[in-house]
């Protein structure tokens, strides 16, 4: 049913907070991280929740897991629902800060912010990765095995890397990637649903 005023409502599926529960250890290792992401989007598919994208974000420098987030595209009617946009927003309303970076420049012991994904970011959500905050970005499978399967990733140009590199933020890639690339596969292979603009399909 269409939403009737101007409110707008993202929310995780009901199983998130559960799972939030039971994650709050620190996770000192990448491989660590991105684990998490993978499950999340394994998670997701399994529920039927939503398509094979997750994300979490993670304090550098204590391990700690902030916030997690998974695609929610056709259940929230919203196309800028994907894993990072969720995972990046929910930590941005958990810390009371819009701007995860925004303080770090006056202690040294401020914490900076990795996200971690299931896959390299789509056009959008590489958009919106300098604007938050994050200082680390860290991916699984590449954006070729999201395209693989009918996902469109949008116009990213391909220097996006060196792109956030110029604005401080590290990135690592490919960590993991056999294991998201299986989730991705598996959905495909389950027919799941490749919610692209008409715009995308239609070319």
């Amino acid at each position: 049913m269409p939403n009737s005023d101007q409110a707008i409502c993202l929310h995780g599926p009901s199983w998130l907070a559960g799972w939030l529960s039971n994650h709050a250890d620190s996770y000192p290792h990448s491989e660590e991280r991105m684990q998490l992401a993978i499950e999340l989007s394994a998670i997701n598919v399994a529920e039927g929740t939503g398509g094979p994208f997750g994300a979490v974000v993670v304090d550098m420098r204590s391990g700690r897991l902030i916030s997690a987030g998974v695609n929610r595209v056709v259940a929230c009617c919203a196309s800028v629902a994907h894993a990072e946009i969720m995972a990046m927003t929910a930590a941005q309303q958990k810390l009371g800060c819009f701007d995860l970076s925004a303080s770090t420049s006056i202690a040294s012991d401020t914490p900076v912010f990795g996200l971690y994904s299931s896959c390299e970011p789509c056009a959008m959500c590489f958009g919106a990765i300098p604007w938050s905050g994050i200082r680390h970005l860290g991916c699984a499978a590449r954006d070729g095995d999201a395209r693989a399967i009918g996902f469109d990733e949008g116009p990213k140009m391909t220097t996006w890397r060196s792109q956030l590199e110029k604005r401080s933020i590290t990135v690592e890639t490919d960590l993991c990637r056999a294991d998201a690339v299986g989730v991705l596969q598996d959905y495909a292979k389950e027919q799941g649903i490749i919610y692209n603009g008409r715009h995308a399909i239609e070319q």
